[in-house]
């Protein structure tokens, strides 16, 4: 059994618990529900917030985080998800957009579930996912593709 947390979109920019604890998990709302050991872990000592990108756009939630981090400085942002969501991986995208609005100074980092074991996740290979033509190019040079 897990705690619901509240969705990003719906907290206070200025919300009383990440001005406290100022460090933030944001979290595929689906990671909760169907790893909820793996969730508490993470959530333990973290403002867990929820975010399904089926039912939000990236965007709005974007600009939700951009204004919470106008307001509050976190110590740290971690990103949970599963691995393979077409829906997820626009998480990780749009913290790293955030980040590049804020100049590159924000401590975030990645996970993404796969086979029931967290996996930490740099942030240039969230980068390099964006870029379909980059990815084909790894594959080539590693073999993978031709």
């Amino acid at each position: 059994m897990f705690v619901c947390f509240r969705r990003l979109i719906d907290v206070n920019c200025c919300t009383k618990p990440l001005r406290e604890k100022r460090r933030l998990l944001i979290y595929g709302k689906c990671v909760a529900e169907e790893y909820p050991s793996i969730f508490n872990l993470f959530a333990k000592d973290r403002v867990a917030l929820a975010v399904c990108l089926e039912a939000e756009h990236m965007n709005m939630v974007g600009f939700k985080l951009a204004s919470i981090l106008c307001r509050i400085k976190l110590d740290e942002i971690v990103v949970l998800t599963v691995d393979g969501s077409p829906h997820c991986v626009q998480l990780h995208f749009m913290c790293e957009e955030v980040n590049r609005i804020f100049g590159g100074s924000l401590n975030i980092k990645h996970y993404v579930i796969e086979k029931g074991k967290a996996i930490e996740v740099p942030p240039k290979v969230v980068k390099y996912a964006r870029y379909l033509s980059k990815i084909k190019k790894l594959l080539m040079v590693s073999g993978e593709f031709t």
